[in-house]
């Protein structure tokens, strides 16, 4: 039931010490306030990362050819590593299963895209057909290249959605011709990607048909593969015995980390998260302790109130109150500065997050600040919960109050 003697009291108690409670108040709604903004820029830091991988499967490793820096079997180091199809169809071999592997040829010299009278310089990507999952493409319109494309040589394009927007300009380019280096392509898909306008101005191409048409060889620029489920030290071994099989190919050093580049995005992913995960745990620590200020101030006041308040006890008391309602009556004052305060830094808190939250441009480093609301609600919840606690010491003192001591005093 609701007592309206006993809130009003409270309330008189506020009344009279307005700076006082005005300052510990404070210092709770700053605790929380300063938890909530942390939280959000732990939160922009971990979707940075996330934005930053966005375009690339984490569980993915990149191998780029380098030049030899170790004298190996009798050669000199500088020599250039060349790829080929033949190093693709060996590590496919080796990584048969749920992996995804492809490779890439890069078409030589100025590449010039055409339709009818419009012109353009597109990034052309000569790749297999699980480069679809290397790259996160989202396929909206048609299809990716396949493995028929790849054995009948075919002259097919899959563009990107500002392609056909900029050069095409109709709704529905599915089978319309485009001209590379004067040489027609047939557009069998379309697609958009998560890594924005760069990677959506692309057009992708068979690889063998590539190599073919544009006077490519056997060549390969780039060869890629997923490590499926693999776990850290699993991946790492792949992309281990991945490096061994192209220094046994190519006769250079197992050791000369610079005939190839690996570049293991699992282990990218893991640092950045594991970096990420101490940010947050600093973050978490530094809140809690200026929270914890917060309550030590409700405390003090508490116990500062209960002094003041000695000889009002004592009548109390005397007149027959009892130590449970002496207790219930600190408790209550302790826990409401703390709940209201604590709500007001929870509000202003996630205010501030959603309004700079849409004016800071994404990133890979910060992406996004945010704040879950159930953790804020419950970290708020603690926050009362220690209000309580804070408070129980001071009620506790003032239920322990003799009336007797309490008169003589005054």
């Amino acid at each position: 039931m609701f007592d309206f003697d006993k809130w009003q009291e409270i309330f008189h108690t506020i009344s009279k010490n307005k700076l006082r409670t005005l300052l510990t108040g404070f210092s709770v709604a700053w605790g929380i306030f300063i938890l909530i903004i942390l939280l959000g820029t732990g939160t922009g830091l971990r979707n940075g990362v996330q934005y930053a991988f966005r375009d690339d499967a984490t569980n993915s490793i990149w191998i780029r050819k380098g030049q030899t820096s170790i004298p190996h079997d009798g050669m000199q180091p500088g020599r250039r590593i060349q790829f080929d199809n033949q190093d693709y169809e060996q590590l496919a071999q080796e990584l048969s299963g749920s992996h995804h592997i492809t490779g890439r040829y890069y078409i030589r010299g100025a590449t010039q895209v055409t339709y009818n009278n419009e012109f353009g310089a597109y990034d052309i990507r000569s790749v297999h057909p699980d480069h679809l999952h290397l790259e996160n493409t989202i396929i909206t319109q048609g299809r990716f290249v396949n493995k028929a494309d790849l054995t009948q040589f075919r002259k097919v394009a899959i563009i990107g959605e500002l392609v056909a927007q900029e050069m095409l300009k109709v709704p529905d380019p599915i089978g319309l011709y485009i001209n590379i280096n004067n040489i027609p392509f047939k557009i069998v898909g379309v697609f958009k990607d998560a890594g924005g306008e760069g990677e959506m101005r692309q057009i992708y191409l068979p690889i063998t048909t590539a190599q073919k048409v544009f006077g490519g060889g056997n060549l390969v620029d780039n060869l890629m593969f997923t490590t499926g489920d693999a776990d850290m030290e699993e991946a790492t071994k792949m992309a281990d015995r991945a490096h061994q099989t192209l220094a046994n190919r190519h006769n250079f050093s197992v050791e000369d980390e610079r005939a190839v580049f690996i570049n293991n995005r699992n282990e990218d992913f893991q640092r950045f998260n594991e970096m990420i995960t101490g940010i947050n745990i600093f973050i978490w620590v530094i809140g809690i302790m200026t929270i914890i200020a917060g309550i030590i101030g409700i405390s003090n006041i508490m116990l500062v109130v209960v002094q003041e308040r000695t000889h009002e006890i004592g009548l109390r008391k005397a007149l027959g109150a009892t130590p449970a309602s002496i207790v219930g009556l600190i408790l209550l004052e302790s826990v409401f500065i703390t709940a209201v305060a604590g709500y007001i830094g929870l509000v202003l808190g996630v205010l501030v997050l959603e309004t700079v939250a849409p004016l800071i441009p994404a990133s890979d480093f910060f992406h996004n600040p945010e704040v879950n609301l159930q953790i804020a609600i419950t970290a708020t919840i603690i926050l009362v919960v220690a209000g309580a606690l804070a408070g129980l010491v001071p009620a506790m003192r003032a239920a322990g109050i003799q009336p007797v001591d309490a008169l003589r005093d005054e």
